[in-house]
């Protein structure tokens, strides 16, 4: 670390990243699969903590730093690639359905699917209100405010929907 006043580091360090940062960004942006936008910014990050730990080898020139930059960007996205190989794939629980336990029995199985397809069927008016009263948890003003509709339109979508799937759940 340099030697200089912690006024002079932080406007040095400024510097490098107004002139480096949001070409480090789309360098690493190539270098890292797509839809991983978070992860070139963490390593944008780390490309620039390392500069500042090592601001005494980070060169002053202007081309003679984004190469030195770039070169230690490159080998943390490297670093990173080998470490997401070298773990399992991460999911999302978002996209996962719990496995069926032992007890739960074909009839079980049965109203789920019969539940999804009825879900299906409705309205993308009436299941919207279900989706804002029943899975956010909201109150039926919010849910109003939520999808600009006034109060009884909601309450009325919610009866009409929730009765559509009773009626399909026993029709079943």
């Amino acid at each position: 670390m340099t030697t200089g006043t912690c006024a002079d580091t932080e406007i040095q360090m400024r510097d490098i990243h107004d002139n480096n940062g949001q070409a480090l960004l789309r360098f690493l942006r190539s270098l890292v699969s797509s839809g991983a936008s978070h992860t070139a910014e963490d390593l944008v990050q780390e490309t620039m903590l390392r500069a500042w730990r090592s601001l005494d080898a980070v060169p002053v020139e202007p081309e003679s730093q984004r190469r030195w930059l770039f070169t230690v960007a490159r080998r943390l996205a490297i670093d990173a690639y080998r470490k997401r190989q070298s773990r399992p794939v991460e999911i999302s629980l978002i996209d996962t359905e719990p496995a069926a336990s032992a007890a739960e029995t074909a009839d079980t199985v049965i109203a789920k699917l019969t539940l999804r397809r009825a879900v299906s069927e409705l309205s993308d008016a009436h299941r919207g209100a279900l989706l804002e009263l029943y899975v956010e948890g909201h109150t039926v003003e919010e849910a109003a405010a939520r999808l600009g509709v006034p109060v009884g339109t909601v309450k009325s979508r919610a009866h009409y929907a929730v009765r559509q799937l009773r009626t399909a759940l026993i029709d079943s």
